[in-house]
């Protein structure tokens, strides 16, 4: 009966440092990982230690949304790691579902979890409607012409797209949007 960690980070800039140490300390024997969006379904850090993991082991997790966004989709996926007789731990909710306990407060944490996930998208539907009812443009405002322009022939001219993004001090990701709708 072993311990596998599983810590994932939605971007690179982001560090599973932190993750990985609580795992350790929660006594993982091998940690999986994952840099991608909570929104993708296919996740190979997940895939991985549901295929490695023998039954008894747990799966062990530092909060309950790094296994999941959707109520949904951790309950899918905490009834497939228990159909391999697998369990499932997180150390932020201090929850176990190897018992009756642990499985009734994962069902009431991801409910909640869920919840707070529709507030916060209501929150923001209504921040931006407030926004577009005094006239604002909510988001970041278009990229200046004159610079996308400066950007396209610097580009032109031999240079890489990062490094005008850095000289006209534009998005780098922006400008590469803007190359592809060329």
């Amino acid at each position: 009966m072993g311990i596998l960690g599983y810590a994932r980070v939605s971007t690179g800039d982001q560090d599973l440092s932190g993750q990985r140490r609580r795992l350790e300390a929660a006594s993982a024997v091998r940690i999986f990982e994952d840099v991608i969006s909570g929104r993708e379904f296919e996740r190979p850090g997940l895939a991985a230690p549901l295929d490695y993991a023998r039954e008894g082991d747990s799966l062990c997790v530092v909060r309950l949304d790094r296994l999941g966004r959707s109520l949904r989709e951790l309950i899918e996926t905490v009834d497939q790691l228990k159909g391999n007789g697998i369990g499932m731990m997180s150390l932020e909710e201090k929850l176990d579902t190897t018992s009756a306990a642990g499985e009734l407060i994962f069902h009431v944490f991801g409910a909640i979890a869920h919840f707070e996930r529709r507030l916060i998208a209501e929150r923001t539907r209504d921040g931006i409607a407030a926004a577009r009812a005094k006239g604002r443009t909510p988001g970041r405002p278009p990229l200046d012409g004159d610079k996308l322009q400066a950007a396209f022939s610097l580009i032109d001219s031999g240079m890489s797209p990062t490094k005008a993004a850095r000289q006209l001090q534009v998005g780098r990701s922006t400008l590469y949007r803007a190359l592809s709708e060329r």
